[in-house]
């Protein structure tokens, strides 16, 4: 077997327990890391002897994102025929019936059915679909507290809490800042409602990406000498429906729909970042 490994393929070697003693909050995170060159197959206190000698020079595969994530969702797919999707619909706040779990992702039915076979309202991505999945299959089912936290401040967030700001708050700004009746739109379209949480913003948006684990888009309008800002924050209890993985894949994804939805709309010059 060769020793260039997907994090599919590394998770795999793992015992899938999320007992959190390597330090990560799952053991997909641990197979990310290990895929990055950022921890070793060794940190994990469950690997067998053998596995370990097996790969103890793991090099991580070369292979592209895009084919990293859907080898991630359809190993997950196929996870789901063995759990019940019965009380899986409790914890996570779906509704199971005809043999279907659906959830309300952003205002819209996005359902799997029991041998893992996905159906959405709305075009979703596997940057999306990915954290569906994991929040169906590991999320532990708390109920938001309204105690909120940027990304950084999640367990295990700050190192990537830079690209978080890349890859989904700057995108997301940018929109916001020179389209903003589209953006206006496209929340609307995603179900948000505007609230004031006490983040001093100009305007701040709630929605939910998934039932148990909403979110807030805070946006600071341009002042004087100061340029704009466009900040998102998470309900403390995300690390334990989600994991902060599942969190930053789904603000990428988020993200990549608005930036597509620009497109549709036939906004002249954009160009996603």
């Amino acid at each position: 077997m060769s020793k260039n490994l997907n994090p599919m393929q590394i998770y795999q070697l793992l015992n899938q327990s999320n007992c959190r003693e390597c330090g990560e909050p799952t053991c997909m995170a641990f197979a990310a890391s290990v895929f990055k060159g950022h921890k070793q197959l060794s940190a994990c206190p469950y690997i067998d002897k053998e596995t370990l000698n097996k790969y103890s020079d793991l090099e991580p595969a070369r292979t592209g994102t895009e084919e990293n994530m859907q080898q991630a969702m359809h190993y997950l797919q196929q996870k789901i025929p063995e759990t019940d999707l019965a009380e899986a619909a409790r914890r996570t706040g779906g509704i199971f019936e005809n043999q279907k779990l659906t959830l309300q992702i952003m205002g819209k039915n996005f359902s799997v059915d029991t041998k893992g076979g996905l159906d959405s309202e709305i075009h979703v991505n596997p940057w999306v679909s990915i954290p569906v999945l994991q929040y169906i299959l590991h999320g532990k089912g708390k109920e938001p507290t309204g105690n909120w936290a940027p990304f950084k401040e999640l367990p295990h967030g700050r190192p990537r809490a830079g690209l978080f700001e890349q890859r989904c708050e700057k995108p997301l700004k940018r929109v916001a800042d020179n389209y903003p009746d589209l953006f206006y739109d496209i929340l609307d379209l995603f179900d948000a409602m505007e609230v004031d949480k006490g983040f001093r913003a100009d305007v701040s948006f709630l929605l939910y990406p998934l039932p148990r684990l909403p979110m807030i888009i805070a946006w600071w309008y341009p002042a004087e000498d100061l340029e704009s800002a466009l900040h998102i924050f998470f309900d403390e209890t995300a690390k334990d429906n989600l994991g902060v993985d599942g969190v930053f894949a789904l603000g990428t994804g988020l993200a990549m729909m608005v930036e597509k939805l620009a497109l549709r709309h036939g906004v002249k010059g954009f160009i996603p970042l």
